[in-house]
């Protein structure tokens, strides 16, 4: 199906907005060095030195510009085109990563990139075209109608329960908690967004959509998805590792955001089975491709801290009895049948009893600790 001039607008404007985007973290990451290196306190470690740093400034203006960009191209392309785009950030990243901050890109991660771009042109080329809109009231038609009502109460119970019951009990040790709320709420607010950009855009050409409530109510819903989705993937960010907390991130929210716009704007009427199946598999290729190079960023950081070690060697049952017990006195356990390998934490090139932790947290001044049983990563 030929590209029209919308779409061909809004895909212009996501491979801009993947750009900019992917381009601020490595700016951003840059000014957060320079700002370390002439304060002699990281970010991390709860310096703010980066705010007098005007590069670090540039990568956030560079973001907010990305943003913006994102936003518009959803006034001009359906969701089902726009969304899975994003993934190209990822490239741009791991890209300028390798070339500016010589951090390698594993040849996994080259396929990775590969399998993200073949993707992303077997989508553009069976997107659908973008429906045309008059008016905020044929969005509030859309929004209004049964199957997508369906759709915004099953969200709203799911995150009303992840929320108030499994969140509190299972958030910090379960990954699916967080992000489920943040890929729950943020197919409301992509929805939202396009609604919103689409009345902006239709008041720009002299159609003022500003004077009905419907376009403000929109823009409540926005700023109150946002919110909550930041909120929530701050704490995924905070509580898991990164690397696992992206991609799961990217496959929850872009695939409810395209089945939100499936059920509310019907991207998919009037194209034809193979060019449905042609973007699903599309779709797929991408998740895969994200997936695989943030498995492999993860991988070469690890191999990179491991060196020729191999294997993590065990801590002796003398040392780990001293660290549980804290004052050097003998605990009471059976060595020979103490817990497997994989109920040990792993901490650098050693395994330590979970029953160390507190007093291991008391040796080492300084460190990131995941708050599970199982395997937990410290970086120095």
């Amino acid at each position: 199906m030929g590209f029209s001039k919308d779409n061909l607008t809004g895909f212009i404007l996501a491979l801009l907005s993947s750009g900019f985007i992917g381009a601020s973290f490595i700016i951003k990451k840059k000014g957060l060095r320079r700002a370390a290196a002439a304060s002699g306190v990281r970010a991390g470690m709860g310096g703010h030195a980066y705010l007098l740093e005007p590069l670090w400034w540039f990568g956030m203006i560079t973001m907010i510009v990305g943003e913006v960009a994102n936003f518009v191209a959803y006034a001009f392309a359906p969701a089902v085109l726009v969304t899975p785009l994003g993934a190209l950030s990822i490239i741009v990243s791991a890209v300028l990563a390798h070339f500016i901050l010589k951090e390698k890109l594993h040849k996994l991660g080259i396929l990775g990139c590969v399998m993200c771009i073949a993707g992303s042109v077997i989508i553009v080329i069976h997107a659908p075209q973008e429906r045309s809109i008059s008016s905020i009231q044929q969005i509030v038609n859309m929004a209004t109608q049964p199957a997508f009502l369906l759709y915004v109460g099953s969200v709203m119970v799911l995150v009303f329960i992840l929320i108030f019951y499994f969140a509190p009990q299972y958030g910090h040790t379960n990954v699916l908690i967080f992000t489920g709320i943040c890929s729950l709420m943020g197919s409301l607010s992509v929805m939202s967004v396009k609604a919103l950009g689409t009345a902006l855009k239709l008041t720009f050409e002299g159609k003022n959509q500003l004077i009905y409530l419907e376009t403000w109510f929109f823009m409540f819903v926005v700023a109150t998805c946002v919110i909550t989705q930041m909120n929530y993937l701050n704490k995924a960010l905070d509580t898991f590792n990164t690397a696992i907390v992206s991609p799961i991130y990217y496959v929850l929210f872009t695939t409810l955001t395209i089945v939100a716009s499936i059920i509310m704007f019907k991207d998919w009427d009037g194209q034809s089975a193979g060019s449905i199946i042609s973007e699903i598999c599309g779709f797929i290729v991408v998740l895969s491709g994200t997936i695989l190079l943030h498995v492999t960023k993860d991988f070469e950081r690890s191999s990179s801290f491991r060196g020729n070690a191999g294997n993590y060697t065990p801590l002796s049952p003398t040392l780990s009895t001293r660290l549980c017990s804290g004052n050097g006195e003998s605990l009471k356990h059976d060595v020979e049948e103490g817990p497997s390998s994989e109920e040990y934490l792993q901490i650098g090139y050693f395994q330590v009893h979970p029953r160390c932790c507190d007093n291991l947290l008391k040796l080492l001044a300084s460190g990131n600790f995941c708050s599970c049983w199982k395997t937990i990563k410290l970086t120095f």
